[in-house]
C-alpha cells in the first residue's frame, strides 16, 4: 500500500514560524508534524510515499531524505510555485502512486488515530475519518449516517480530520464535478477536493468512520504550542 501526504500549503497563518520552515516540518513533542505521519505509515505496512510540495520543497528532502531512516520510499510531487490544492495536488501525484487504494494524509494534523483501524479497501471510492468540530471552527464539513456512508448535509455535522484511503478512480471524472473552479484549465490543473467528495455523495461512493480521540488542525502557531506542550508534558 501507498500513502500520499499533502504538504504543499504555504502556511499563511503560520507566519512567521514558516517564513523558513514548511508547516509539516514544524516540531511537536519533539519531532516534525511529518515525521509522526511517517513513524504510523511505516508501522501500517507502507513503503512508498509521495509528498507533495511546493512552498520552501527543497527543505524537505533535506530534513526526510529518501524516507530510510523510517524503513521507506519517499518520492516528491513537486507542483511548482504555486500550489494545486487538494485535488489538483492529488491528481499531479496519481502517476507516483499507482492504480491500487492508497492513504491520503494531510501534512499539518496530528492525531492519536490507529491507522489499522483503516481499510485496505474502501467500499466505494473514498473512506474517510471524521471527527467532532473544533471550537474554532465555524461550521462542519459533512455528516455521517447511520450506515457508515458520508454524505454533504445531516443533522450533526463533523469536521472531515485530514486523512483516509482512496482510491484512484475517484477522480476519473475531475472535470465533470469540479464546475469552472479558477486553475481548472491551468496545466497542471489546480482544483479542490471537496466538489469532487460532494458530488460522488448522493450515490453512496463515500463511507468512513468517526474518531472520538485526539486530533488537532495545526493551523496557528498558538495550536502548534498547545499541541507542543501536551506532547512534552505527556512523554
Amino acid at each position: 500500500m501507498r500513502a500520499l501526504i499533502f504538504a504543499a500549503g504555504l502556511g499563511e497563518r503560520m507566519r512567521p514560524l514558516t517564513d523558513h520552515t514548511p508547516k509539516p516540518l514544524l516540531e511537536v513533542g519533539g519531532k516534525s508534524l511529518i515525521a509522526w505521519h511517517l513513524e504510523r505509515l511505516a508501522a501500517l505496512g507502507v513503503r512508498d510515499v509521495v509528498v507533495n510540495t511546493s512552498w520552501l520543497a527543497a527543505k524537505f528532502p533535506e530534513a526526510l531524505g529518501d524516507g530510510a531512516a523510517w524503513g521507506l520510499r519517499l518520492h516528491y510531487s513537486y507542483e511548482g510555485d504555486t500550489p494545486l490544492e487538494t485535488g489538483g495536488g492529488m491528481l499531479h501525484a496519481l502517476p507516483l502512486l499507482g492504480s491500487e487504494p492508497f492513504v491520503l494524509v494531510n501534512g499539518d494534523i496530528w492525531t492519536d488515530y490507529n491507522f489499522a483501524r483503516l481499510p485496505r479497501e474502501p467500499a466505494g471510492l473514498a473512506h474517510l475519518v471524521m471527527v467532532d468540530r473544533p471550537g474554532h471552527a465555524s461550521h462542519g464539513d459533512f455528516a455521517l449516517d447511520d450506515g457508515g456512508h458520508v454524505r454533504a448535509d445531516g443533522a450533526q455535522l463533523l469536521t472531515y480530520a485530514g486523512f483516509g484511503v482512496y482510491r484512484p478512480q475517484l477522480l476519473d471524472r475531475w472535470r465533470d464535478m469540479v464546475g469552472s473552479e479558477p486553475g481548472v484549465d491551468r496545466q497542471p490543473p489546480r482544483f479542490r477536493l471537496a466538489p469532487i467528495l460532494k458530488a460522488l455523495m448522493p450515490g453512496g461512493h463515500i463511507t468512513g468512520d468517526y474518531h472520538p480521540g485526539r486530533w488537532t488542525d495545526v493551523g496557528t502557531p498558538q495550536r502548534l504550542a498547545e499541541l507542543d506542550a501536551q506532547l512534552r508534558a505527556q512523554a
